[in-house]
């Protein structure tokens, strides 16, 4: 008799009984999802002048990967409170997330012009550019968001590869130096960037 064997089908029933559970898990998750969307469509229904409650279905949507019910529900809640502020980062994580950057950067200069000078707002808005190839208007924002936040590797690391792509390769070597000690998972990838930029 092999020992082997026994052990080897205990593991395949493991592995499905695994699989099994990881399926109902998934199924259980989306039913959840499904009913809280439903739950806060009636809650809009019932009250459609409540921002607040479009702005938790866009959330809901969002998070359930429905982009086009999400922008709506921002939308309807934007034209109920223009001045709500979370509606237009939110927009503009719904169009980046379909890959529509001209969209996001409009809705993300929209939520800075509410607070110049934050830094996770300037981020975003630099994100948007440099997926336009904005290069240039994307170093700009990454360098604000910096002056305003000195810490934000993930900041620095995007102005470094923005200065790879626009040929500003010792100011690139600078933050790579800067990110070595700071974080080293960074610097590596920006220096891939480098090495990747010289050949």
């Amino acid at each position: 008799m092999n020992p082997s064997r026994p052990h080897s089908r205990t593991g395949i029933r493991c592995l499905i009984v695994l699989t099994l559970l990881a399926a109902v898990t998934t199924l259980t998750s989306c039913n959840r999802r499904e009913s809280e969307i439903n739950s806060l469509q009636q809650q809009v229904w019932k009250e459609p002048r409540n921002a607040n409650g479009y702005l938790l279905l866009g959330n809901a949507c969002a998070g359930a990967r429905r982009y086009s019910e999400a922008a709506a529900a921002y939308k309807n809640a934007l034209a109920i409170n223009p001045e709500l502020d979370e509606a237009f980062h939110a927009l503009g994580a719904v169009a980046f997330n379909q890959k529509n950057y001209r969209e996001a950067e409009k809705y993300f200069q929209q939520h800075l012009e509410r607070s110049p000078k934050d830094s996770l707002r300037l981020y975003d808005l630099g994100n948007a550019q440099m997926q336009l190839g904005q290069f240039d208007k994307a170093a700009t924002s990454y360098s604000e968001a910096i002056e305003n936040s000195d810490a934000f590797t993930d900041a620095h690391y995007n102005l470094g590869v923005c200065y790879v792509r626009t040929g500003r390769r010792a100011e690139a070597e600078a933050i790579y130096k800067w990110l070595l000690v700071k974080n080293n998972y960074l610097a590596l990838s920006l220096q891939k960037h480098l090495k990747n930029e010289a050949r």
